[in-house]
C-alpha cells in the first residue's frame, strides 16, 4: 500500500478552495455586470454550485444539499419567472443620481474594510465538536438550533420567501386599461 502524507491532502483541499473561490468570485462579479438578466441569472446559478462545494470542503454535507436544492432550485426557479414575467424588451433605463453611485460605492468600501477585519480577527476551528463534545454536524443537532433557537428568523425567511412570490405575480399582472 502507498502511503499518502497528510500534507498532500492538505494541498489537494487548499487547491480545491482556490479554484471554487475564484470560480464564485468570478461568478458573482458576472452576475452583476452582466446586462443579460438570463445570463446573470445563470452566473447565479453557478455561484450558488460552487459555494455548496465550500460547505462540502467544511465537511457539512447536509448543508451543501440543502443549499443546492433551496438556492440554485427553488430560489433561482422564482428569479427566472420573474425575469420571463416582466416585460423586458423595453430599452428605457433609468440613470441613477451622482451621489447614489457614490454612496454604493462607500457603502461597498465600508462592508469590504468590515468583512476582511472580521477575517483577520477571526480564529480557525480546530475540529468539528465544541468543549461540550456535541456534534454540530448532525441533522438533529441541527433541527433542533433551527426549529428552539431560531425560530422566528426561519419563519421571517418563509414569510419574506411568500412576499416575494406575491410581488412577482403583481409586478407581472397588466393594468386594465379603463373604457
Amino acid at each position: 500500500m502507498i502511503h499518502i502524507p497528510d500534507f498532500a491532502n492538505a494541498n489537494a483541499i487548499q487547491i480545491t478552495f482556490c479554484i471554487l473561490a475564484f470560480i464564485t468570485v468570478i461568478t458573482a462579479f458576472l452576475t452583476i455586470f452582466s446586462r443579460n438578466p438570463i445570463h446573470s441569472a445563470i452566473y447565479l446559478v453557478i455561484c450558488f454550485f460552487s459555494i455548496a462545494g465550500h460547505y462540502l470542503l467544511l465537511n457539512a454535507q447536509f448543508l451543501a444539499i440543502v443549499h443546492v436544492i433551496v438556492y440554485s432550485g427553488a430560489i433561482m426557479i422564482l428569479f427566472l419567472f420573474t425575469i420571463m414575467l416582466m416585460n423586458l424588451n423595453e430599452k428605457h433605463e433609468v440613470h441613477k443620481p451622482r451621489i447614489t453611485r457614490l454612496g454604493a460605492i462607500v457603502s461597498f468600501c465600508l462592508i469590504c474594510i468590515v468583512l476582511i477585519a472580521i477575517f483577520i480577527n477571526s480564529k480557525p476551528i480546530v475540529g468539528e465538536y465544541d468543549s461540550t463534545g456535541e456534534d454540530f454536524q448532525s441533522i438533529k443537532v441541527l433541527g433542533k438550533i433551527l426549529l428552539n433557537e431560531y425560530m422566528v428568523p426561519f419563519e421571517f425567511a418563509s414569510i419574506l420567501l411568500l412576499v416575494a412570490m406575491i410581488g412577482t405575480v403583481l409586478l407581472s399582472k397588466k393594468e386594465k386599461l379603463k373604457k
